[in-house]
């Protein structure tokens, strides 16, 4: 049995030594990280992205509601609004920093209880404003390999309608 003052060992069984950089988690519980350029300030893109969400995200594929409904970032909540009244909050904000990065819990489509951690940063680059996505925090999921998964497939492709949405070529 190791002493409470020992130091406690890596998945490999060797020694971590104070100081050392912390082990990384399982591989496949890593953050999510996409990044995409769209046209014009910092500004413009961070309004884009949390003003009108409605307009461009996929709420087909990646809504509790299809098609038919509404998500918004209102208070410090994001929420989906279906066609007939009922809401799901997608999210809670806590820290909100416009125009440069919001942070939020993540959980659309489950409770809260499940939630993972959404930051989103936005900063000026030749030819217009960075967005970053930075998704993580896979173990306050209900099923985190598989949640994670999910998103890895996911934030390209709703990155690349915001995109098209803000004026990008591609």
């Amino acid at each position: 049995m190791n002493s409470l003052f020992s130091h406690g060992q890596d998945q490999h069984g060797s020694p971590v030594q104070p100081g050392s950089p912390a082990q990384p988690g399982p591989p496949e519980l890593v953050p999510v990280i996409e990044t995409v350029v769209v046209p014009g300030t910092v500004a413009h893109a961070f309004a884009g992205f949390t003003d009108h969400t409605h307009l461009w995200w996929p709420l087909e594929e990646h809504g509790a509601y299809g098609g038919g409904s509404y998500v918004e970032f209102e208070e410090n909540l994001i929420l989906e609004t279906a066609d007939d009244g009922r809401t799901s909050i997608w999210g809670t904000l806590d820290d909100w920093q416009p125009p440069l990065s919001f942070h939020a819990t993540w959980h659309p489509g489950s409770t809260a209880l499940w939630s993972t951690e959404l930051r989103v940063v936005f900063r000026a680059v030749e030819g217009g404003a960075e967005v970053k996505v930075l998704h993580e925090g896979w173990e306050g999921a209900e099923d985190p390999a598989a949640t994670r998964a999910g998103y890895v497939a996911a934030w390209p492709l709703i990155l690349a309608r915001y995109s098209r949405f803000m004026g990008s070529a591609g």
